[in-house]
């Protein structure tokens, strides 16, 4: 069982930066593959980053939706159990509840792949 908690949500300027963070508890974190996704309101939930796991596996590609492609960066610390997302050049589209998720293996955009997943935290961008 792992269970995840997002942190660092928060209310940002159009064109700012925000660092999310998702800590992961339970065994062999590095055996994961971890997802970000994000919800706005009145739309469905979306993918918009996936980093793969590192043990056991290939090797921990990342991925991005194109919609934040170029802006935002995944990665991963195994030793801390988490994982990250910085968001720069934010937009007010960008705005959404974000979420942690977590699968085993290779990383994948689709959130029904993902078996955990965190509460969320709200991100909003102001223009």
């Amino acid at each position: 069982q792992v269970q995840l908690v997002e942190s660092g949500g928060g209310l940002v300027q159009a064109g700012g930066s925000l660092g999310l963070s998702c800590k992961a508890s339970g065994p062999a974190f590095g055996a994961y593959a971890m997802g970000w996704f994000r919800q706005a309101p009145g739309k469905e939930r979306e993918f918009v980053a996936t980093i793969g796991a590192t043990i056991g596996f290939s090797g921990s590609s990342a991925y991005y939706a194109d919609s934040v492609k170029g802006r935002f960066t995944i990665s991963r610390d195994n030793a801390k159990n988490t994982v990250y997302l910085q968001m720069n050049s934010l937009k007010p589209e960008d705005t959404a509840v974000y979420y942690c998720a977590a699968k085993w293996g290779l990383a994948d955009h689709n959130y029904d792949s993902y078996n955990y997943w965190g509460q969320g935290t709200q991100v909003t961008v102001s223009s």
